[in-house]
């Protein structure tokens, strides 16, 4: 489907101008000169120094509680390097717990989804220094008192305070990793994946108690364990501020309500939601929020939807396609029902375009957010939309997509059928649009359709820079 553009035939010269030397003719706009990148705020500068400057400090203590005498004696090297690394492992893991508390400054620069990459690349070496951690120690002492491997491990559990407890912890956490990898999240519920999540904080907790007890480096040194004690509380505080305090001050302050469910789709539901001052909510056009739908069943849990229409005074709008429980039950909201929401998140909005001809495509429930960006745009951007579904009907909005095309430079382009016969490659997208190579390219979708088509518009000679999407699978 395309949305045509219409022009004016050229008016005839007349006898006057008829004698005139001919007019040189008009020059094309200029197109826009790529706007420089935006400046990271300064906060951001700061808590990377600062994450450096900790990093630096926990190696130190690390380091510094060992004497030449301990290194010489049996056991002191494996004893040296297993306390080196448990300091190395709960410094990683407050990093890593601080990359998902959703600071804002980092938020609005980096985006929610190359935090959660970070996260996810740190989050295992964490564990692999925790159990490095606990093998070295068991082999330092063992090798000092004399014994066996298992005989010292049993001594470590049953005569050691805290070590059982921080065993316990530990397991927590190494059952928290192991549903993260990828692999695992597939075989897994949304809710299952979230609740095991939980249980990472009572191992950390556990973890820490363990640390500024027992640890050499803080036994005897009130400095040390202050300032270790200070950066757990400090990261306990922001996470608390950030995942707690804001969205419950934001969802009170809005007190947002649903006002309408109704059908969008094939299994697919619009969920329409009315609220106080929502005028002054910071949210855009293509940023997603977690949801929570204050309904029996559903409180305890908070999903990342994003808006499938501009924020309007009054009014957001989400668009879900039945995909798991949670979505299934959204169909069956009465309105009235309370809502609490974390957010907005995300940098996939108009701010990241760095010209005015842009390229959005979108496939699956990927074009709702696709479709709250293209009402963003300033009118004079020159926008083609590709939309990607098995059929017409699948594809949400169709119709408003096809009104708000009408109204500005653009076309829209629907590709229908089966995958292995309706491509989306580097070719097609030049046969598409010819001057692909200039525009920004807004892309939404599933994991694997936004991965080839990111692969496809490299290829086809759109720079990195000017490829923008979001990552929203958990």
């Amino acid at each position: 489907m395309t949305v045509p553009r219409t022009s004016q035939p050229p008016r005839p010269a007349t006898p006057k101008q008829a004698g005139r030397p001919p007019a040189r003719p008009r020059r094309q706009a200029p197109v826009p000169r790529r706007r420089p990148a935006r400046r990271r705020p300064l906060a951001v500068d700061l808590l990377a120094a600062a994450a450096g400057l900790g990093l630096g400090a926990s190696l130190a203590l690390g380091v510094s509680a060992q004497s030449v005498s301990a290194l010489s004696a049996p056991g002191g090297v494996a004893t040296a390097l297993g306390r080196v690394t448990g300091m190395l492992s709960g410094y990683a893991m407050v990093i890593t717990v601080l990359l998902s508390a959703r600071i804002p400054p980092l938020e609005r620069t980096l985006g929610q989804d190359r935090l959660i990459v970070w996260h996810r690349r740190l989050g295992p070496w964490g564990l692999y220094l925790v159990t490095a951690h606990a093998l070295l120690i068991t082999i330092g002492y063992a090798r000092a008192a004399k014994t066996g491997l298992l005989a010292e491990v049993g001594q470590l559990l049953w005569t050691y305070p805290g070590v059982l407890s921080t065993a316990v912890g530990t397991g927590l956490l190494l059952m928290a990793g192991v549903t993260s990898y990828r692999r695992a999240r597939r075989r897994m519920k949304y809710e299952t994946w979230w609740a095991v999540h939980l249980y990472t904080y009572l191992g950390l907790g556990l973890s820490f108690v363990h640390q500024v007890d027992n640890g050499a480096p803080f036994v005897g040194h009130p400095l040390a364990r202050a300032w270790w004690t200070a950066l757990w509380v400090g990261a306990l505080a922001v996470v608390l501020a950030f995942r707690v305090a804001l969205p419950l001050w934001r969802s009170v302050r809005h007190d947002l309500r649903i006002a309408e469910v109704k059908p969008a789709g094939p299994r697919t539901w619009s969920v329409v939601l009315t609220g106080r001052r929502l005028e002054r909510l910071p949210v855009a056009g293509g940023q997603f929020m977690m949801w929570r739908f204050l309904r029996r069943g559903l409180w305890w849990q908070a999903h990342p939807y994003s808006l499938s229409a501009a924020p309007k005074p009054g009014h957001l709008r989400i668009t879900v396609k039945e995909l798991g429980d949670h979505s299934t039950a959204l169909a069956q909201l009465t309105p009235g029902t309370r809502v609490a929401f974390e957010g907005p998140y995300g940098v996939f909005t108009p701010d990241a375009r760095r010209s005015r001809y842009v390229l959005l495509i979108g496939a699956g429930v990927g074009t709702t957010p696709i479709r709250a960006l293209l009402e963003e745009f300033p009118r004079d951007t020159h926008v083609i939309v590709i939309l990607r579904g098995s059929r017409p009907e699948d594809i949400a909005h169709l119709d408003e997509f096809t009104k708000l095309l009408a109204h500005r430079p653009g076309r829209l382009q629907t590709l229908t059928g089966p995958r292995d016969e309706v491509r989306l490659d580097a070719a097609a997208l030049r046969t598409l649009v010819t001057d692909v190579s200039r525009r920004d390219v807004f892309i939404c979708g599933p994991d694997a359709f936004t991965r080839a088509v990111v692969s496809a518009a490299l290829e086809a000679g759109v720079p990195a820079a000017r490829i923008h999407h979001e990552d929203f699978a958990f």
